[in-house]
C-alpha cells in the first residue's frame, strides 16, 4: 500500500525505523490542500503537522510503499491522526495520481508551534528528498516554540 508522509515521517531514518518494510516511491504533491499546525502530539508534547483544504494550494511530501502490517505500526505513532485515502500527484516518473493512506489530525483550537527537533526532521526530509526549493524554504520559516 501507499503511504504519503508530509510532515516528520519525510525524514528517512525516523521513517525507517519505524517501518522497516518502506520503500521510496516517488516525491508527490497533494493538491488543493495546505500545510498547517492543527493539533499537539502527545508524544512529542509539541504541534504538529497537518492539512488543510484549500483551493489552489499543494502540500509537498514523500511516498512509501509499507507492508500492511506496518500501518498499524504507523497508527500508534500518529496520536489524535485518522487516516483517509487520498490523491496524490507523483513527480517525474510520468505515472498518473497514486491513491495513499494520508493522516489527517482532529484539529485543536489553539495548537502550540512544532519544537525545534520536529521541525528539524520536517526540514532535513524535505531537503533529503529534494522537494522544490520554495517549499523547503517554506518549511524553514516555521516558527518554533523556545525551549
Amino acid at each position: 500500500m501507499y503511504y504519503f508522509a508530509y510532515g516528520s515521517n519525510m525524514n528517512w531514518t525516523q521513517m525507517a525505523q519505524r517501518c522497516p518494510s518502506a520503500r521510496f516511491v516517488s516525491v508527490a504533491r497533494l493538491k488543493d490542500h495546505r500545510f498547517a499546525i492543527t493539533r499537539q502530539s502527545r508524544r512529542r508534547l509539541c504541534g504538529t503537522a497537518d492539512v488543510l483544504p484549500e483551493s489552489g494550494s499543494e502540500v509537498w511530501g514523500v511516498v512509501y510503499q509499507l507492508d500492511d502490517c506496518e500501518l498499524g505500526v504507523l497508527d500508534g505513532f500518529e496520536d489524535g491522526y485518522g487516516r483517509e485515502k487520498m490523491y496524490v500527484d507523483p513527480i517525474g516518473d510520468g505515472r498518473r495520481p497514486l491513491e495513499a493512506w494520508v493522516y489527517v489530525a482532529e484539529k485543536e483550537t489553539c495548537p502550540p508551534l512544532p519544537n525545534g527537533l520536529y521541525k528539524r526532521l520536517i526540514v532535513e526530509g524535505a531537503r533529503h528528498w529534494k522537494l522544490p526549493e520554495a517549499y523547503i524554504e517554506m518549511l524553514e520559516r516555521l516558527e518554533v516554540a523556545t525551549e
